[in-house]
C-alpha cells in the first residue's frame, strides 16, 4: 500500500491571499519543493484537495483553476515533484449542497481507494479546521498550521 501527503492548496502550496485564481496572484511557498522533495524521499505520494467554492461564487471559472495547477504541476515537475491527482470543489454552501466541499472527506477518501493508501500512515496538511475534519473522517492524520507557514516547521511530525 502507498502513503500519501494529502494538502489544501491556499495557504499550504501557495500564498493565502483570498481568492486565487490569476497566474499573477499565485505564489508558491518558499519551502513547498524542498519540503515536497524530502516527503517524496521518505515514499509519499501527493494528493490535493482544495476547496474553490469562487467558481459556485461566479468569481472565477473552471479553467481560470486548471490554469494554476496546470502551472503548479509544470513548476514542480522541474524538481521530480508530482500530484497523484488534485481534487477541487467547485461548490458553495450557499450555492449548493455537496459531499465533495471540505470538512466532508469524499475526496479524501477517493484519493485512498484510488491510489491504494494507507490511511493511518497518512497525513493532511491544511491550514483551516475543516481540512483537519476532513482528514480525521477519513482516518488520515490531520496537520493544521497557519496560512504560509513554512513546511519545515511541521516536517518532524510526519513519519
Amino acid at each position: 500500500m502507498n502513503k500519501a501527503i494529502f494538502l489544501d492548496r491556499d495557504g499550504v502550496i501557495n500564498f493565502e491571499r483570498g481568492y486565487t485564481f490569476r497566474l499573477e496572484d499565485f505564489v508558491i511557498l518558499p519551502d513547498v519543493v524542498e519540503v515536497l522533495t524530502q516527503l517524496k524521499q521518505k515514499g509519499f505520494i501527493f494528493i490535493i484537495v482544495s476547496n474553490q467554492s469562487g467558481i459556485s461564487k461566479d468569481l472565477y471559472t473552471q479553467n481560470d483553476v486548471e490554469n494554476l495547477h496546470s502551472y503548479l504541476v509544470a513548476e514542480l515537475k522541474k524538481h521530480e515533484i508530482t500530484f497523484a491527482e488534485i481534487y477541487y470543489c467547485i461548490h458553495h454552501p450557499d450555492k449548493t449542497n455537496c459531499i465533495c466541499r471540505k470538512p466532508n472527506s469524499l475526496f479524501v477518501e477517493k484519493g485512498l481507494a484510488r491510489f491504494n493508501v494507507d490511511a493511518t500512515k497518512s497525513y493532511f496538511i491544511g491550514d483551516k479546521e475543516r481540512d483537519i475534519e476532513a482528514a480525521n473522517k477519513a482516518g488520515v492524520k490531520g496537520i493544521l498550521i497557519e496560512s504560509n507557514q513554512p513546511l519545515k516547521t511541521i516536517l518532524n511530525l510526519i513519519v
